[in-house]
């Protein structure tokens, strides 16, 4: 899965949508909620660090698995240490390409989510950074 179109998330970018902080059931039923309650700003949800928050497009299907799809939108903050788990956008060999952070018997590997990738060893062979760790993505759904 490669990565596209890298941006810069800015704080004067600000969007505020109406939200319903009162919550939606996903399980049983309840009566419907007729006030908004407040606004909710974007920025200040998906960015901690408004200078190292990133976002980028996906390409490809390596990912499915963990419900990212080709074409969404990655929200990444490049200030976090990346951790075992963490989904992250990964430097190798001159490529951008989006995987779980793995490590493992002192080794560490890039997982994809989709049965059809093969892990990645990362070795002191390979030019490699952990460029950013993804803290949302955003799912078109129609």
């Amino acid at each position: 899965m490669s990565i596209l179109d890298i941006g810069k998330l800015g704080p004067s970018d600000n969007l505020q949508i109406p939200f319903a902080d009162g919550g939606v059931r996903a399980g049983f039923p309840s009566m419907a909620q007729d006030t908004v309650d407040r606004c909710l700003d974007l920025n200040s949800l998906v960015m901690s660090h408004p200078s190292t928050t990133f976002c980028a497009r996906v390409k490809g299907d390596s990912m499915i698995g963990a419900g990212v799809h080709d074409g969404d939108i990655l929200v990444i903050d490049r200030s976090l240490e990346p951790r075992d788990g963490d989904m992250a956008v990964c430097f190798v060999d001159g490529e951008f390409t989006l995987k779980f952070i793995e490590i493992a018997d002192d080794c560490l590997w890039l997982r994809p989510a989709n049965p059809d990738y093969p892990k990645i060893k990362v070795t002191e062979d390979n030019d490699f950074v952990v460029w950013g760790v993804v803290t949302y993505t955003i799912y078109k759904r129609r």
